[in-house]
C-alpha cells in the first residue's frame, strides 16, 4: 500500500510586489534652482542656507541652461581674491557649467549608478520635453539601492 500525502496542493510561494527601479521614481522634484543672472554671492548664501552643493540654472520657461557647483564658487573666490576683482557684481551665468550631462527619468537607477562612477558627478539632471523635471544625486541612488536589494540580490 502506497503512502499518501496529506498536504494538499502547495500554494505558490509568493513573489514580492515590484519595487520602482526607474531615475524618475527616486529623483528629487523639489529643487533649488538658480537664474543666469542671479548674483553668484546670493547663489553661495542659498547653497548654503539649502544644506546642497550644487543646483541648476534654469530660464522662466524651466529650461536647463547650466549647474553650478561648490566647487565653480571656489574657483570664483579664489580667482577674484588672485585678481583682486570684486564678486558682487558678478552673475552665476558667468561661472555656470554649460556642458550638463543630462540622464532620461526611465533610465534604470542601477544604470544610473555606472553613469556616476564612470563621469565622477555628484548629480544628474533630468530634462523632459526641454524642460528641467528633476534631480537624481548619489544618495538619492543609495537610498534606491537599499530599497532594492531585497528583492535584487535576495537579501
Amino acid at each position: 500500500m502506497g503512502i499518501k500525502s496529506f498536504m494538499g496542493k502547495r500554494a505558490a510561494p509568493e513573489k514580492p510586489a515590484e519595487l520602482p527601479i526607474s531615475v524618475k521614481d527616486y529623483m528629487a522634484t523639489n529643487l533649488v534652482t538658480f537664474r543666469e543672472n542671479e548674483n553668484i554671492m546670493d547663489v553661495m548664501e542659498k547653497l548654503i542656507k539649502h544644506g546642497i552643493s550644487g543646483g541648476c540654472i534654469v530660464n522662466e520657461k524651466n529650461e536647463l541652461l547650466g549647474m553650478i557647483s561648490e566647487g565653480d564658487c571656489m574657483k570664483q573666490i579664489s580667482d577674484s581674491r588672485y585678481y583682486n576683482m570684486p564678486m558682487s557684481d558678478l552673475t552665476v551665468g558667468k561661472r555656470m557649467n554649460k556642458n550638463v550631462v543630462t540622464i532620461d527619468g526611465n533610465m534604470n537607477v542601477l544604470e544610473a549608478a555606472n553613469k556616476f562612477t564612470e563621469l565622477k558627478f555628484r548629480r544628474f539632471p533630468i530634462v523632459e520635453d526641454g524642460k528641467l523635471v528633476g534631480q537624481i544625486s548619489q544618495r538619492d541612488v543609495l537610498h534606491a539601492a537599499i530599497k532594492l536589494r531585497a528583492q535584487t540580490w535576495g537579501h
